[in-house]
Formats: C-alpha cells, sequence, structure tokens
C-alpha cells in the first residue's frame, strides 16, 4: 500500500500536516482550484460521497456523483470521502476511488446532518461500533493500495472519545481526524482542544502508528501550529476557516480589490465545472467573501439577488470600478 501520510509525516519534519476539511457544498472542485492557486494544503478532501449511490443509484445519479469526485492534478495530494452503513457497498465504492486515482479514502463517521443519520451514516456510527468496525474492514477490502482514514467526533450526545478512539484505532487506519466537539453540540461550543490531546495520548498508550489530526475553531495557520504544538497532534484539518479565504494556507491577505477580483475567479470557474449544482450554492460564497468593509452589506446584498454568473461577475466589476 502507497501510505502517502507517512510520507507527509516525514518530509513535514516535526510541523503539522495542513488539510482542507469536507465540506457539502463548500470544497467542490471549483473552490479547490481557486485555492490550489492561492494557498494550496498539504491535502485536499472532496465533499463526501454516498458509497451506496455510487454503487446503486441509476445512470444518472452515479455521473452526478462522480462528477463530486472529479480533481485535477493540481490538487494532489486528495483524498475522497464517502459516507454509507452497507459494507457491501462500501467494498465496492472503495475499490472504485482507488481506480479513480485518488491518493486515499476518508469515512465520514462524524456528519450530524439528519438525512445522513437516517442512513444510518456519519455520526450515527458513532452508536453503532461494531457496525463502524465492519464499514473501515470493507473499505480497507476494496481499496488495497491506498490508505484509509476515518473522520469522528467526541461523541454523540456525550463525550466518550476513548471508548470511541479506541474502536476505530483496533482497525489500524491510517489516520483519524477528530472533530473536538460532541454530535449534539454540533458547532455551537468552542472545540475542545485538549480532547485531542487527550487522543493523543490514547493513541501513543496502544503503540498505534495511526496519526491523529484534530479539527475545529482554526483561524490562522499560525493558530493551527499553535494547536499541534500544544497537543501533539501530527495534523489539522481547516473547515469553517476558509470560508471566502481560499488564500488561507497561503498565511497571506490580499487587499479588497484582489479579493474581489479572486471572488470572479471563483464564480467563472463554478459557471465552468460546477454542471450539477444550481448557482445559489454559490451565495454562501458571496456572505463569507463580502464582509468586513465599506459597502459590504450592500454589495452582498446584490450578490445574492443575482442568478447566473454573469449577473454576479457585472455586479463585482461596477464594485470594484469604485475601489
Amino acid at each position: 500500500m502507497n501510505n502517502f501520510w507517512l510520507k507527509l509525516k516525514k518530509s513535514k519534519r516535526g510541523h503539522p500536516i495542513l488539510t482542507l476539511a469536507p465540506m457539502a457544498d463548500v470544497t467542490d472542485g471549483a473552490f479547490r482550484e481557486i485555492i490550489a492557486k492561492y494557498g494550496k494544503p498539504d491535502v485536499f478532501w472532496t465533499e463526501f460521497v454516498s458509497a451506496d449511490g455510487l454503487v446503486l443509484a441509476p445512470k444518472k445519479g452515479q455521473i452526478r456523483l462522480l462528477e463530486v469526485l472529479k480533481f485535477s492534478k493540481k490538487e494532489k495530494p486528495i483524498v475522497a470521502q464517502l459516507f454509507g452503513s452497507n459494507p457491501a457497498n462500501m467494498e465496492k465504492a472503495a475499490a472504485l476511488v482507488e481506480k479513480l486515482g485518488f491518493d486515499g479514502l476518508d469515512i465520514n463517521m462524524g456528519c450530524p446532518d439528519r438525512s445522513i443519520e437516517k442512513q444510518n451514516s456519519g455520526a450515527a456510527m458513532i452508536k453503532n461500533p461494531t457496525l463502524a468496525k465492519e464499514i473501515i474492514a470493507a473499505a480497507m477490502r476494496g481499496a488495497q493500495k491506498i490508505p484509509i482514514s476515518v473522520k469522528i467526533r467526541l461523541g454523540y450526545n456525550q463525550d466518550i472519545l476513548e471508548e470511541w478512539l479506541m474502536q476505530i484505532l483496533a482497525m489500524n487506519p491510517a489516520m483519524v481526524t477528530v472533530h473536538a466537539r460532541t454530535r449534539k453540540e454540533m458547532s455551537k461550543v468552542p472545540a475542545r482542544w485538549d480532547r485531542i490531546k487527550d487522543a493523543v495520548k490514547i493513541r501513543d498508550a496502544l503503540k498505534s502508528p495511526t496519526l491523529i489530526f484534530g479539527n475545529g475553531d482554526v483561524i490562522s495557520i499560525k493558530d493551527a501550529k499553535q494547536k499541534a504544538k500544544q497537543t501533539g497532534c501530527d495534523g489539522v484539518m481547516i473547515g469553517r476557516g476558509i470560508f471566502g479565504k481560499p488564500w488561507f494556507f497561503s498565511g497571506k491577505n490580499p487587499d479588497l480589490k484582489k479579493r474581489l477580483k479572486i471572488l470572479i475567479e471563483h464564480i467563472r470557474l463554478f459557471d465552468k465545472l460546477i454542471q450539477h449544482k444550481n448557482f445559489a450554492v454559490m451565495r454562501k460564497h458571496f456572505k463569507a467573501y463580502v464582509e468586513g468593509f465599506d459597502g459590504a452589506k450592500e454589495l452582498r446584498r446584490e450578490l445574492m439577488e443575482t442568478n447566473s454568473a454573469g449577473e454576479a461577475i457585472g455586479v463585482l466589476a461596477n464594485f470594484i470600478k469604485t475601489l
């Protein structure tokens, strides 16, 4: 197996591995390409995809899911994230991920979305560790040449990190990302990075080779490095901190004119690459890019009323002329 995680660990020489979190309707191919240009992380993640859908959906549905899994060479190394509760389907989907050329496969066992949980997937896995282990084993059978990793939370209604993480580590995944909140807490409370430190201790006590990554409330590269130093974790995954800031991993902050020109690039890429989604998906990006400057509220309101790439670009171009 080609475990790129270990190669990265060695090449970073004591620095944390920095990765982009998988976020539905956010980290699509357009946003990832913009990030690759303005501040590439050590590892990219796709949006999560249903293992059941990849295996069982009608051809039209499968084509749409495969669109989500499209990536460019600029994004490598890149990890595909799947969710699912059927071992047979996970095995087949994992084999497909390997065939598509991904560097790794990650299993989502932390998503709090109710529609995902109704499928006994995502955070629902926390309540069924036996099935969780079967899913990991199935993924390992399906994708034998690339490393399998898992994304988890501290627990479901309460923090059960010790027993839950030990169950996961028993399967020897290459890496585990711990989102430092329970499912019940969603993102309503501060992430508890002291528990990431505990996760590292649990891993070390078991003498497990699995890498431990932390996730939650990382606001800058400096903050990520500090959290890694304090906890001893091998890497840090950044999620909401990159909203509207595709330059996040560069550690630099462009001026307002440059920021808005990057947004125009993002819109053009979305229009070109993301044919399977409605343009309305871009509105959450408008909210994130357009804040913290004079006229932001008015500009944001105009952008939220646009229905096409052309309209949005026109609004931004007119605003840029006033700067």
